[in-house]
């Protein structure tokens, strides 16, 4: 069966840049890492403990390889990169990339107190509300987020509109270092950006067509499971 997988967009402006190779530091217990290749360079993302259904599934998706060749079919500067969708593997300038024949889903593992949509945050991509209202995740489809910055105005109209509330270091985090707080409570992030977020900037920058696929395609080489990376490299 067909299906397309989108995330609800929000799109919001930033007036400055400075930030934009910053990311919040990562304060969750981690042990699996995993650099991702890419034809725009590298990066390093660490996997969360508490999130152990996307992590194991994840980590199994790397070691079949199954990521290998696949681009990341959806680029929104100052949102997100999105990717793992299968059947995008040697894709064409012709396919639809927003079709996603993988049917399988995972339960959300949902924790707003600790895993937030932060600069940098790993999560699963999935179908919407009206036909998931589980917020089942996508067993393939990640996206990274990028997003902007956020003012404590903000965040209290985000509170009141998603019924929420954030802790001073998310407010912290948003405001210093930015995200999409507006995905907050409805996909679950299961981890983050450790090493590499400059290649993150980059591929958000690249040139997309009208459907946010970008017009040279951003390949993914390879996934391979690493050792912790050294803490002192950015």
């Amino acid at each position: 069966m067909k299906r397309t997988i989108l995330l609800a967009l929000s799109l919001l402006l930033v007036a400055s840049a400075t930030w934009a190779q910053l990311k919040a530091p990562c304060t969750e217990e981690v042990k699996t890492f995993v650099k991702v290749e890419t034809n725009k360079g590298d990066f390093i993302v660490a996997l969360y403990e508490g999130t152990p259904q996307h992590r194991d599934n994840f980590v199994r998706w790397v070691q079949e390889k199954a990521y290998e060749r696949t681009i990341f079919h959806r680029v929104i500067n100052r949102f997100m990169i999105q990717g793992g969708n299968m059947m995008t593997r040697d894709a064409t300038p012709q396919m639809d990339v927003s079709i996603d024949t993988i049917s399988g889903t995972l339960p959300a593992e949902i924790d707003m107190a600790r895993f937030f949509h932060k600069r940098g945050a790993l999560c699963a991509a999935r179908e919407g509300d009206d036909v998931n209202p589980e917020k089942a995740s996508s067993n393939t489809q990640f996206y990274i987020v990028t997003g902007t910055y956020f003012t404590d105005i903000d965040l209290d109209n985000m509170e009141r509109n998603k019924g929420c509330k954030y802790t001073p270091e998310q407010r912290e985090a948003y405001k210093m270092y930015g995200g999409t707080p507006h995905l907050d409570n409805d996909y679950t992030v299961f981890g983050e950006v450790v090493q590499g977020m400059e290649v993150i900037e980059k591929i958000q920058s690249v040139k997309t067509d009208p459907v946010n696929r970008p017009t040279k395609d951003v390949l993914i080489r390879r996934m391979t499971l690493v050792e912790r990376p050294n803490s002192k490299k950015k």
